[in-house]
């Protein structure tokens, strides 16, 4: 090695300029953690910070559900579902012995089980629609936003549009027929519970070894990274299984304080309901808006919301993550077409979580992870939704073979 290429290591290793984002979002999360903590509790700033988490976690990890669900549809690649399961396992492991009980430290918690019925059938398949053509889930839209994909910000407000729309239609929704608030821990107790879900978690696992074996030979590898070390950790990129730990941890802390699971999506309803109220609409006459717990939070404001608070938190954190890896670049020079996804994706992601009782994180990762068995119905109709949403995508984008994780 030579002096100058000596020389050279520690500029290369050395952490970017923040630059505006960057400070902008650590004094954000900074601030609004004591503010919130100061006029709403320690809990609710407790929380801003843990979406912090979250969204530097997403980020740094590319912890896309959509791009993990197309590669392995589209190429038989399955590395990233393999991921998924091994997120859900250690999910229920450290989830079921307290929902069981109904106690974590000493307070109250619950899981989120919904019933299972035609309503999550017909909302998961939306969403699995929507996730293609937006271009990511739930958790993928927020986290791509706050790094500074410009059309994200475009699904993210269809998202909401259509999170929306879906309260108008909700209690039609919920007469269908369903089954009742089933968890697997009801069912077979908390320890029984979690080798019922290690069997069906293996066993997709193991069928995508079989698929990606039998096409390429060999299980695609974790790639390379140029950066090791605490480096790696503060401009990622992240191991996709460091990312799977962390929001795991993140979303047991989430349980621990808030009393239950992390969820993204019934914020986006709410700020839809806010966003109709400043032009005139008064969706406080709709029935959804009308229960106790909904018509407290659409009197109340945005930050006295934790899924709301999560949220701003995971869009903070993730801009931060950006200027750390020195990525944040936002460009508006967005295909006509491709706008046209976003929107079409957006409002299915929208009205069809709103009706599945959650998205890929407050239904499928929180609710299998709460033994719902509404959780695992929700993931065959989204899956199937995906099947179709891949196949729509050529008319909307023009795609190589290989295809990022980066994009939710």
């Amino acid at each position: 090695m030579s002096i100058a290429q000596t020389a050279e290591e520690p500029q290369r290793s050395s952490l970017p300029p923040l630059g505006v984002p960057g400070l902008g979002a650590l004094i954000v999360l900074v601030v609004g953690t004591l503010a919130l903590g100061a006029v709403y509790g320690p809990a609710q700033g407790a929380l801003f910070l843990i979406g912090g988490g979250l969204g530097i976690s997403l980020y740094h990890a590319a912890f896309g559900f959509t791009s993990a669900w197309r590669v392995f549809i589209s190429e038989g690649r399955g590395r990233g579902l393999r991921v998924q399961m091994f997120l859900l396992a250690l999910a229920v492991i450290l989830f079921f012995p307290p929902l069981a009980t109904g106690t974590l430290f000493g307070h109250e918690v619950r899981g989120n089980i919904s019933p299972a019925g035609v309503g999550v059938l017909a909302g998961a398949f939306m969403f699995g629609i929507g996730m293609q053509l937006g271009g990511g889930c739930a958790s993928g839209t927020l986290f791509t936003a706050g790094g500074g994909n410009a059309r994200m910000l475009v699904t993210l407000f269809f998202f909401i549009v259509g999170s929306l729309l879906g309260t108008i239609h909700f209690n039609w929704w919920v007469s269908l027929p369903s089954l009742p608030p089933t968890a697997l821990f009801q069912t077979f107790g908390a320890f029984g519970g979690i080798a019922v879900s290690l069997v069906i978690f293996a066993a997709i696992a193991a069928l995508t070894v079989y698929v990606e074996k039998r096409r390429y030979g060999v299980l695609e590898q974790e790639p390379e990274s140029r950066r090791h070390g605490l480096e790696r950790y503060l401009r990622g990129p992240w191991p996709l299984v460091a990312g799977a730990v962390a929001l795991v941890i993140l979303n047991f802390a989430t349980l621990a304080i808030a009393g239950r699971p992390w969820g993204i999506t019934s914020a986006f309803a709410l700020w839809g309901a806010k966003g109709a109220q400043v032009i005139g609409i008064d969706p406080a006459q709709w029935a959804y808006w009308q229960t106790p717990a909904n018509a407290k939070a659409l009197a109340q404001s945005v930050f006295a919301d934790v899924t709301s608070v999560m949220d701003f938190g995971i869009i903070a954190g993730a801009m931060l993550a950006a200027a750390l890896a020195g990525r944040f670049a936002p460009s508006f020079d967005i295909p006509l077409r491709s706008v046209l996804a976003a929107v079409v994706g957006g409002l299915l992601l929208g009205y069809g979580a709103r009706i599945a009782y959650g998205c890929n994180i407050g239904a499928y990762f929180s609710g299998i992870a709460s033994g719902s068995l509404h959780g695992y119905l929700w993931a065959v109709a989204a899956f199937a939704g995906n099947v179709i949403g891949v196949k729509l995508r050529p008319w909307f984008f023009f795609e190589r073979s290989v295809i990022r994780r980066i994009d939710g």
